[in-house]
Protein backbone atom coordinates (compact mmCIF):
# COMPACT_ATOMS: atom_id res chain seq x y z
CA UNK A 1 0.00 0.00 0.00
CA UNK A 2 1.41 3.52 -0.78
CA UNK A 3 2.25 5.94 1.82
CA UNK A 4 -0.40 8.81 1.72
CA UNK A 5 0.40 10.47 5.14
CA UNK A 6 3.58 12.68 3.42
CA UNK A 7 5.30 15.82 4.41
CA UNK A 8 3.55 18.76 2.70
CA UNK A 9 0.24 16.98 2.33
CA UNK A 10 -2.96 19.50 2.83
CA UNK A 11 -5.11 17.42 5.12
CA UNK A 12 -8.37 18.23 6.66
CA UNK A 13 -8.71 18.22 10.70
CA UNK A 14 -11.88 16.12 11.44
CA UNK A 15 -11.74 16.07 15.56
CA UNK A 16 -11.47 18.49 18.62
CA UNK A 17 -11.49 22.05 18.86
CA UNK A 18 -10.02 22.59 15.47
CA UNK A 19 -12.12 20.23 13.46
CA UNK A 20 -12.84 20.89 9.63
CA UNK A 21 -9.59 23.75 9.55
CA UNK A 22 -7.20 22.43 7.24
CA UNK A 23 -3.85 22.03 8.00
CA UNK A 24 -0.02 20.95 6.27
CA UNK A 25 1.98 17.86 7.50
CA UNK A 26 5.52 18.88 8.26
CA UNK A 27 6.10 15.90 9.83
CA UNK A 28 5.08 11.72 10.17
CA UNK A 29 5.47 9.87 12.78
CA UNK A 30 4.23 6.24 11.41
CA UNK A 31 5.50 3.67 13.83
CA UNK A 32 4.62 6.53 17.06
CA UNK A 33 7.24 7.35 18.91
CA UNK A 34 7.77 7.48 22.96
CA UNK A 35 5.16 8.81 25.14
CA UNK A 36 2.60 8.99 21.73
CA UNK A 37 2.30 5.07 20.92
CA UNK A 38 0.63 5.64 17.88
CA UNK A 39 0.60 6.92 14.24
CA UNK A 40 0.43 10.79 14.23
CA UNK A 41 1.62 13.65 12.17
CA UNK A 42 3.33 17.24 13.25
CA UNK A 43 0.85 20.11 11.52
CA UNK A 44 0.41 23.44 11.11
CA UNK A 45 -2.69 24.81 10.02
CA UNK A 46 -4.73 27.76 9.35
CA UNK A 47 -7.02 28.43 12.39
CA UNK A 48 -8.72 31.73 11.09
CA UNK A 49 -8.67 32.21 7.10
CA UNK A 50 -8.45 35.38 5.28
CA UNK A 51 -11.54 37.12 4.43
CA UNK A 52 -12.78 38.44 0.99
CA UNK A 53 -11.55 41.70 0.01
CA UNK A 54 -13.12 44.61 -2.59
CA UNK A 55 -11.66 47.42 -4.15
CA UNK A 56 -13.63 49.51 -2.01
CA UNK A 57 -12.06 48.83 1.20
CA UNK A 58 -9.59 51.06 2.84
CA UNK A 59 -5.97 50.26 3.12
CA UNK A 60 -6.50 49.23 6.41
CA UNK A 61 -9.05 47.09 6.12
CA UNK A 62 -7.51 45.31 3.49
CA UNK A 63 -4.39 44.48 5.50
CA UNK A 64 -6.61 43.61 8.69
CA UNK A 65 -9.00 41.37 6.44
CA UNK A 66 -5.36 39.04 4.72
CA UNK A 67 -4.20 38.40 7.88
CA UNK A 68 -4.14 34.28 8.82
CA UNK A 69 -3.40 33.01 12.35
CA UNK A 70 -2.09 29.94 12.28
CA UNK A 71 -1.55 26.40 14.65
CA UNK A 72 0.73 24.06 15.29
CA UNK A 73 -0.23 20.50 16.87
CA UNK A 74 0.39 17.25 17.17
CA UNK A 75 -2.49 14.88 15.60
CA UNK A 76 -3.31 11.08 15.53
CA UNK A 77 -4.08 9.54 11.82
CA UNK A 78 -7.47 8.70 12.83
CA UNK A 79 -8.40 12.51 13.17
CA UNK A 80 -7.13 13.66 9.76
CA UNK A 81 -8.18 13.38 6.29
CA UNK A 82 -5.62 13.77 3.47
CA UNK A 83 -6.38 15.55 0.33
CA UNK A 84 -5.24 15.65 -3.03
CA UNK A 85 -3.42 18.90 -2.38
CA UNK A 86 0.73 19.11 -1.84
CA UNK A 87 2.28 22.34 -0.67
CA UNK A 88 6.25 20.84 -0.90
CA UNK A 89 8.37 23.60 -0.83
CA UNK A 90 5.47 26.44 -1.22
CA UNK A 91 5.92 27.82 2.39
CA UNK A 92 10.04 28.22 2.28
CA UNK A 93 10.99 31.96 3.70
CA UNK A 94 14.58 32.94 3.70
CA UNK A 95 15.61 29.62 2.11
CA UNK A 96 14.15 27.35 5.14
CA UNK A 97 11.34 25.35 5.33
CA UNK A 98 8.43 24.90 7.33
CA UNK A 99 10.05 21.65 8.08
CA UNK A 100 13.43 23.01 9.86
CA UNK A 101 11.30 26.01 11.71
CA UNK A 102 8.53 23.44 13.28
CA UNK A 103 9.92 21.16 15.53
CA UNK A 104 8.19 19.00 18.04
CA UNK A 105 10.22 19.88 20.95
CA UNK A 106 9.19 23.71 20.78
CA UNK A 107 5.48 22.79 21.68
CA UNK A 108 7.13 21.85 25.22
CA UNK A 109 6.70 25.38 26.61
CA UNK A 110 4.62 28.12 26.41
CA UNK A 111 7.25 30.87 25.35
CA UNK A 112 8.53 28.17 22.43
CA UNK A 113 5.35 27.30 21.50
CA UNK A 114 4.29 31.24 21.39
CA UNK A 115 7.50 32.21 18.93
CA UNK A 116 7.17 29.20 16.71
CA UNK A 117 3.54 30.64 16.28
CA UNK A 118 4.63 33.78 15.23
CA UNK A 119 7.12 32.20 12.82
CA UNK A 120 4.66 29.89 11.24
CA UNK A 121 2.22 33.28 11.03
CA UNK A 122 4.89 35.36 8.97
CA UNK A 123 4.97 32.64 6.90
CA UNK A 124 1.91 32.13 5.94
CA UNK A 125 1.10 35.69 5.82
CA UNK A 126 3.80 36.21 3.73
CA UNK A 127 2.98 33.30 1.20
CA UNK A 128 -0.87 34.71 1.47
CA UNK A 129 -0.04 38.00 0.82
CA UNK A 130 3.01 37.97 -2.05
CA UNK A 131 2.28 34.72 -4.25
CA UNK A 132 5.29 33.15 -6.49
CA UNK A 133 5.02 35.11 -9.47
CA UNK A 134 6.75 32.42 -11.22
CA UNK A 135 3.51 30.00 -11.30
CA UNK A 136 0.40 31.17 -12.95
CA UNK A 137 -1.62 28.69 -10.44
CA UNK A 138 -1.23 27.11 -7.60
CA UNK A 139 -4.48 25.14 -6.64
CA UNK A 140 -3.05 23.83 -3.85
CA UNK A 141 -1.97 27.27 -2.17
CA UNK A 142 -5.32 28.68 -3.21
CA UNK A 143 -7.25 25.66 -1.58
CA UNK A 144 -5.43 25.96 1.75
CA UNK A 145 -6.16 29.34 2.56
CA UNK A 146 -9.79 29.61 1.36
CA UNK A 147 -12.33 28.54 3.95
CA UNK A 148 -13.70 25.23 3.84
CA UNK A 149 -17.39 25.32 2.70
CA UNK A 150 -19.81 22.65 4.09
Amino acid sequence: MKKIMKAGRVVILLAGRRAGKKAVIVKTYDDGKKGKQFAHALVAGVEKSPLKVTKSMSKKKVERRSKVTPFVKSVNYNHILPTRFMVTGEFAKDGSELKSIIAEDKLATKESRKSLKREVRSIFNDRYNHPDSSKEKQPAVDFFFKKLMF
